[in-house]
């Protein structure tokens, strides 16, 4: 049996990383959005400006959380050992905070794919 140790990125902190992201994520592509459809000049660009920075933050978003999940993957131990974590020991509680962080990573990256998909079907706002 290998023994668990926690790291220096094994903290609770690493357990709401995706969650954030996905949060800056919706909020920055919903103002955005939200900005140039109320007041299109305020921005300075146009629509398929708008529709390039959610791209980007799309793609920013995305990268950000795989890498909170290959850190709950390692933080799970490549995944040897099968739920449930719930022994009141140092090594289970590694283990079931790497395990809840890769499910939330997983839900964090279908969320921002979510939020995202509008700007694909619309192809400018409605006034």
């Amino acid at each position: 049996m290998t023994r668990i140790l926690p790291s220096e990125t094994d903290s609770l902190w690493t357990l709401f990383t995706a969650p954030v992201i996905w949060a800056l994520h919706f909020l920055v592509c919903y103002v955005l959005v939200a900005v140039h459809c109320q007041k299109p000049g305020v921005l300075g660009i146009g629509f398929d400006s708008v529709r390039l920075i959610i791209a980007a933050t799309t793609m920013a978003a995305l990268i950000g959380i795989l890498m909170s999940a290959w850190l709950a993957w390692r933080q799970w131990g490549y995944g040897r050992d099968d739920p449930p974590h719930d022994d009141p020991t140092l090594r289970d509680r590694t283990l079931f905070q790497g395990f809840a962080t890769l499910l939330l990573s997983g839900l964090s990256f279908v969320a921002v794919v979510l939020v995202a998909m509008p700007v694909l079907f619309i192809s400018e706002c409605l006034r």
